[in-house]
């Protein structure tokens, strides 16, 4: 077999650098990630700041659902004349966080997805890797000394507390923790009663060794839980020590796993990392991205693209029918997949990186979930079934089987979802869950339903509804009308004349009283949701004219792109309210009812960039200087809040400073797919 190795192409990402303000090494984050949900994550500095930051969460059948099985790792050197640096920061305590040693770390690098640090003082240089090999729940954390003096040699103490992954820090640590050596004294395994398997860690290197010294941390405190208004201290437990001596140029280190040590020791991590390596290069190929900035996020679209692990009783379902059952995970930490976030995603992350496969099975997996004409809204950590609670999710459905179809030309696949796509039409014209109906009045797509939010601006703090939206929605109606012209051209290609002009009709009904009720006059823009005509100016109205069949008239396309320009544009993505809105909060942040009342009122939104830049190069087409230009500030975005990727949100005023998760699936699909749109080079290569 051919061995491909990595692009030199894609540059490394350097997080921070020696001389960088130390409470950075706080705010700056890492994240790798399994294909199964799974991922290890935390700050550059080594302390955990979160809940979810870990060496270790395992993706799990349900009920479990990602887990917390490795949550910190106390790293100290010690040599020679009483040397003895620590190379990890933490909060035990619960006071001020204690950083590692003062001046010993070089920089932070990212470098072909995975992060490197490197450590060096008087004449020691170290370097440290962490690595989870493809669709295992393991984790490798990788040392290798590269200059320095005999004798040195590393002390390593796990620290663990099993736990759903975002589940409450302050529950006590188990009393029933049992710890037994294996692996010829180099392993170690811990079980903490019948509800989660048992950790595995494995030591390797030069005279490994592993001493029992269990210990309680009482006060571990996660800063940024505390500032986000939730539960922010608790308990760690350990089960000793790991003692490797470091030999210069050697590989030493444990690795991490739920897998059995059978699996564990079938791929030390030579063989991972050089695996990795092959399988990140093939995606580079495959995705025919040539720009550097695009390469990386390429690389960053990888770690949403999963198989539903957690959810067996699916994967034997969809493998039943001889497919491979694909999902997208929204965001690290907290989302799982989402309906409306995966279809809107699903360009950018599959049909952009050449992952036409992934593709089609994400496609084929939704459609097996359908249930009343609707796609599942979400899937709940750690349970089999779906929740339905979305107006828009199947909309977006249709948008990614039209973008799908141009890339692939898949037509088996679409011949096999024909019937689904028409009984969806068919429930909405009936009328389906949460009041999800086309008003026979006008042929407008009405909904909404007491204590429930249907559309993507979703936002609720108990029973409050922050932005309701109940109605007909503009982009629900732009959806729609894109939806039922999708549908009504594949069903011409398949010579099934009678229901395409049924959808025709649908359509011309619909875009006739989209463009008599939804322009507001006094304003010169959309109307945010009709019936109660709501003035509300907000970034929905830019889906009438962006998506594939425009349901605005287009003599106002360019008034919509200026006013969308001019009031909501930001360097991260658009504004979801106007400044000028009463309504308006210019900051995302604090506890949980505070960013919530901002999170569609005026929060900017990363994702919101590829529509808009649609709607620009269909009012001023062949302007891809221009598109591009307004993607520029996504460029620092890699290296602002998790390094590699882009977060959810960002505030609405200057600097933009990222909030919500770290990583978002939509935020790097739409800019990747819209870097690639204003591409002539690529938009020439797709005709071809």
């Amino acid at each position: 077999m051919t061995t491909v190795q990595p692009t030199t192409q894609i540059p490394t990402l350097t997080g921070w650098t020696r001389g960088e303000p130390r409470d950075l090494l706080l705010s700056r984050e890492w994240l790798i990630t399994n294909a199964l949900g799974g991922y290890a994550s935390g700050t550059i500095g080594g302390a955990n700041t979160r809940r979810f930051h870990g060496f270790l969460i395992a993706a799990l059948p349900a009920p479990l659902g990602r887990t917390m099985m490795f949550n910190h790792l106390e790293e100290v050197l010690e040599g020679p004349g009483g040397l003895c640096w620590r190379l990890s920061g933490d909060e035990h305590g619960g006071k001020d966080v204690i950083f590692p040693e003062d001046g010993i770390l070089e920089d932070f690098l990212v470098k072909n997805g995975k992060p490197i640090w490197r450590f060096s003082m008087n004449g020691i240089r170290i370097e440290k890797r962490v690595l989870m090999p493809h669709l295992q729940n393991t984790a490798h954390i990788v040392y290798r000394l590269l200059e320095g003096p005999a004798g040195l040699r590393l002390r390593l103490r796990p620290s663990l507390h099993f736990r759903p992954h975002e589940g409450l820090v302050a529950e006590p640590v188990s009393d029933k923790w049992q710890v037994s050596i294996s692996e010829n004294g180099c392993g170690i395994e811990q079980t903490d009663g019948p509800d989660y398997p048992a950790l595995r860690l494995l030591a390797f290197g030069s005279q490994s060794a592993i001493q029992q010294d269990p210990r309680v941390f009482e006060h571990v405190l996660y800063r940024i839980e505390k500032s986000r208004g939730y539960e922010h201290e608790g308990p760690l437990w350990s089960p000793g020590v790991i003692d490797i001596a470091l030999s210069a140029g050697e590989e030493c280190g444990i690795v991490a796993s739920v897998e059995s040590w059978e699996v564990i020791k079938a791929l030390p991590y030579a063989e991972a990392a050089a695996a990795e390596n092959e399988r990140l290069a093939r995606l580079l190929t495959i995705s025919h991205q040539t720009d550097p900035f695009a390469e990386l996020l390429v690389v960053a679209a990888d770690q949403f693209l999963i198989h539903p692990h957690t959810r067996e009783a699916d994967e034997a379902r969809v493998r039943a029918t001889g497919d491979e059952p694909h999902t997208v995970i929204a965001g690290y930490h907290w989302f799982t997949d989402w309906g409306r976030d995966t279809m809107i995603s699903l360009e950018g992350l599959t049909l952009a990186t050449g992952r036409y496969r992934e593709a089609g099975n994400i496609l084929r997996t939704f459609a097996s979930y359908i249930r009343d004409g609707l796609i599942p809204n979400m899937f709940p950590e750690g349970e089999h079934a779906g929740l339905y609670h979305t107006a828009d999710a199947t909309m977006w459905f249709f948008h990614a089987i039209w973008r799908y179809l141009a890339a692939t030309n898949d037509r088996e696949t679409i011949r096999a979802l024909i019937p689904k796509l028409l009984d969806i039409i068919d429930h909405h014209i009936r009328g389906t869950l949460f009041n999800i109906h086309v008003d026979p009045s006008d042929g407008l797509l009405s909904q909404g339903a007491d204590a429930y939010q249907l559309t993507w601006m979703d936002a609720k703090v108990g029973d409050w509804v922050v932005t309701p939206r109940r109605g007909k929605a503009v982009e629900i109606n732009a959806l729609w009308y894109n939806a039922l012209r999708i549908l009504e051209q594949l069903l011409l290609h398949e010579g099934d004349e009678d229901n395409a002009r049924r959808m025709d009709d649908y359509a011309n009904r619909a875009r006739t009283s989209f463009n008599e009720r939804f322009w507001y006059d006094e304003g010169q823009y959309l109307y945010d949701v009709v019936d109660v005509n709501d003035t509300a100016l907000r970034p929905n109205q830019i889906f009438a004219l962006s998506l594939d069949f425009p349901v605005l008239d287009e003599s106002r396309w360019r008034r919509i792109v200026d006013v969308v320009k001019d009031e909501l544009l930001t360097p991260a993505g658009l504004r979801s309210l106007a400044r000028s809105s009463p309504d308006y909060k210019p900051k995302y942040d604090g506890d949980l009812r505070a960013r919530d009342a901002a999170y569609h009122q005026g929060t900017v939104w990363g994702w919101l960039i590829g529509p808009f830049i649609d709607a620009w190069l269909r009012v001023h087409p062949g302007d891809f200087n221009g598109a591009r230009h307004f993607l520029d500030g996504f460029r620092s975005e890699l290296v602002a809040a998790c390094i590699g990727t882009i977060s959810e949100v960002f505030d609405a005023e200057e600097p933009f400073t990222p909030r919500g998760c770290v990583a978002q699936a939509w935020s790097v699909a739409e800019v990747l797919r819209a870097f690639a749109k204003a591409d002539p080079q690529m938009t020439q290569m797709k005709r071809r």
